[in-house]
């Protein structure tokens, strides 16, 4: 009797531990595809708003930026005018406010404004068309697409816990915002190469951590079976990897791209 009990029990604990691996699957599958359709509105957003903020046609010019090419009023606005800090920093304000308020939204909320924030970025990102040619923007988005799904894979199948590695890599984070900030204001030679250097080694160690995180968060409620928190907690992973992509592609191009 007692030997079947362990049986029973054994069995129960399996399938069970089996539920929760096949939910896992479909948790970071989730987080994957709403990141992937985010990334694909930022950089259609991007595309559109500079093919609109540029023409080759003088009759519609506002100011020129190139042989033969030439800002329109858009244009003109969203990169010459004082709108352009609103367009430059509205992503991070859009990340600090989604973050504060997820909370009091509902899962299908929180994935529209998720959606939303990724056209915003979109605009912010849209003067890459400007300054760097269309080949290197392609060559750097898949160098950063391969390296993005190298260092997720293994923080997803490492057995290393590199839950430590948070704190000293959010310092790094907000040590490149300061710095960048910096650089905008008082430019000095040298400090925007560095920038980029750290900014690569920082999300490509985030986009490990993250990666652990997510399913390690995923884990620890799944027994809960909290349908609500599942489905925001899909969005905010999507989010968070979203962002080290983008960070990731954004320092590459600046070492790596070919300027116009």
């Amino acid at each position: 009797m007692a030997e079947y009990n362990t049986i029973r029990t054994s069995g129960v604990a399996g399938a069970r531990t089996a539920q929760i691996d096949e939910g896992l699957r479909a948790h970071m599958n989730k987080v994957y595809a709403t990141m992937s359709i985010g990334m694909l509105l930022t950089f259609a957003a991007a595309w559109a708003i500079s093919g609109l903020a540029v023409t080759t046609d003088p009759s519609q010019a506002v100011a020129q930026i190139g042989t033969d090419k030439y800002l329109t009023s858009l244009g003109q606005a969203l990169y010459m005018s004082p709108l352009k800090w609103l367009v430059m920093f509205a992503p991070l304000i859009f990340v600090f406010g989604f973050s504060a308020g997820i909370n009091r939204m509902s899962a299908a909320t929180a994935q529209t404004v998720f959606y939303v924030f990724a056209a915003v970025m979109g605009v912010s990102i849209s003067s890459i068309f400007l300054v760097f040619t269309g080949y290197s923007i392609i060559q750097v988005f898949l160098i950063t697409a391969i390296s993005f799904a190298g260092l997720s894979i293994w923080g997803y199948t490492t057995k290393k816990d590199i839950s430590g590695w948070g704190s000293f890599l959010i310092m790094g984070v907000i040590g490149l915002i300061v710095a960048s900030i910096v650089n905008i204001f008082w430019p000095m030679p040298g400090l925007a190469f560095a920038i980029s250097i750290l900014g690569v080694l920082i999300f490509a160690g985030l986009t490990a951590y993250d990666t652990q995180s997510i399913k390690n968060e995923y884990l620890q409620h799944a027994q809960h079976g909290d349908a609500e928190w599942m489905g925001k907690s899909a969005i905010m992973g999507a989010l968070r990897l979203y962002l080290d992509f983008i960070n990731m592609f954004m320092f590459l191009l600046q070492l790596l791209g070919n300027r116009e």
